[in-house]
């Protein structure tokens, strides 16, 4: 069976003496729970393993009784031995981390080996509780949605079928019939997502509006869009504070988000308009309706597709580090995708066609920030490091420019991207 390098991550820590609760977050169907049945197959402790994701209401007391249950499996024979217990989807209970916190806190007291992993689909929703109760207590370990290089080796996916269908495991058998494919995607999982990860644990006056957005950023993914455009397009009454808001459930969600601006200054990022982008093409594909055949044959969508496709690897690869990701766009001028890292910045422009085109948005970013080419390829420290373009084909010149299949290949492979390009 095929194992995500996370695997070795979780596996790693189980190994070593009770220290933190580790924590896996990420969206729905990235292979959580597989991930976890994985590593207590393998290991030599005793696991015990309970979902809050079922339909019977469940409180502390719910958590208090999977945590005796772990317990008693860490008594062996007149010693104690290590066992790991794993709560999935946790963040549906409501005040699940002061639960947890006593009881870890309870087993410190009492040197009891218990490891605990917890798990869940909502990031944002995770991340509050871990902050509320369980400072100094855990580790993270993203979950994220899968990268072409793991779905060629688990499936062998093509770089085209990837781009058009995604990274969703449960999808990679159904390329075949499409329709099939485009109603699986947005019935159990996009609908599912918000019904169950998103309505229930946070307060939305508008679910309605909610799910038209939902479908607005994924049709429109790689389009920069005002959120005043954005309200014209949708049919319930809101504000762009609500806009703003609930893009952010959905990014937290691991659906869309919307990238920011970049501007420098914080206030100024705050304030410009999101280039909405999807977090596994495959959202853009089904609900848009267009196959690969159709998406190939138009210019336009196959573009905006393939830098779909860039951004989500590059947003999905920079979960857990220190990077942030923006656009940036000035004097009718784009540059697709900014990864930043202190006052390191690798600017990205995306290519979709076989045309060599220059890269105008790179001059003017270079320009407005006063960053010389060949000065800050030389000096690591410098505002700009990089400037890349992704295309089907290599060129030479000052701008390097990578081919497709080598850059989504290697978006799991560094730690940070720039040492792409070294």
């Amino acid at each position: 069976m095929f194992k995500r390098s996370t695997f070795e991550v979780l596996n790693r820590r189980l190994a070593e003496p009770r220290r933190f609760i580790q924590v896996l977050s990420g969206p729905r169907q990235t292979g959580k729970t597989t991930l976890v049945q994985q590593v207590l197959s393998g290991t030599k402790a005793p696991g015990h393993y309970a979902s809050a994701d079922e339909p019977a209401l469940k409180g502390r007391s719910w958590i208090e009784q999977q945590w005796e249950a772990a317990r008693l499996k860490t008594k062996g024979d007149g010693h104690k031995r290590s066992a790991v217990l794993v709560l999935d989807e946790i963040q549906k209970i409501t005040g699940w981390s002061e639960a947890v916190k006593r009881l870890w806190d309870e087993d410190a007291s009492g040197r009891c080996p218990l490891h605990v992993v917890l798990l869940g689909s909502s990031t944002l929703l995770v991340r509050s509780g871990l902050t509320e109760s369980l400072a100094g207590r855990f580790e993270t370990i993203p979950v994220t949605h899968w990268s072409f290089a793991e779905m060629r080796r688990a499936f062998g996916l093509g770089l085209d079928d990837y781009i058009v269908y995604g990274g969703y495991p449960g999808a990679a058998g159904l390329v075949d019939d499409f329709n099939r494919y485009a109603s699986y995607i947005r019935d159990s999982l996009i609908e599912t997502t918000i019904s169950r990860d998103v309505l229930p644990m946070r307060r939305v006056d508008k679910p309605a509006l909610l799910r038209q957005l939902s479908f607005l950023a994924c049709s429109q993914s790689s389009q920069i869009l005002s959120y005043q455009k954005m309200l014209g397009q949708l049919q319930d009454a809101g504000n762009t504070t609500t806009l703003a808001h609930y893009l952010d459930l959905l990014h937290g969600a691991g659906l869309v988000c919307g990238l920011r601006k970049y501007a420098g200054q914080r206030s100024r990022q705050r304030a410009s308009s999101p280039k909405l982008l999807v977090l596994n093409t495959a959202l853009m594909t089904a609900v848009t309706a267009v196959d690969k055949k159709e998406a190939m044959r138009q210019p336009d969508y196959w573009g905006r597709l393939v830098e779909s496709a860039v951004g989500s690897s590059l947003a999905n690869s920079i979960r857990g580090k220190n990077l942030a990701l923006f656009y940036w766009s000035g004097r009718n001028r784009e540059v697709d995708y900014l990864l930043c890292s202190g006052k390191e910045i690798v600017a990205i422009e995306v290519k979709s066609g076989r045309k060599r085109d220059t890269l105008p948005g790179m001059e003017v970013l270079s320009k407005e920030f006063k960053v010389k080419t060949e000065a800050a390829r030389r000096t690591p420290g410098d505002t700009l490091q990089a400037r890349i373009s992704c295309s089907p084909h290599r060129k030479t010149g000052s701008n390097r420019c990578d081919p497709w299949d080598s850059f989504f290949a290697s978006t799991d492979r560094y730690s940070f991207p720039a040492k792409w390009y070294a």
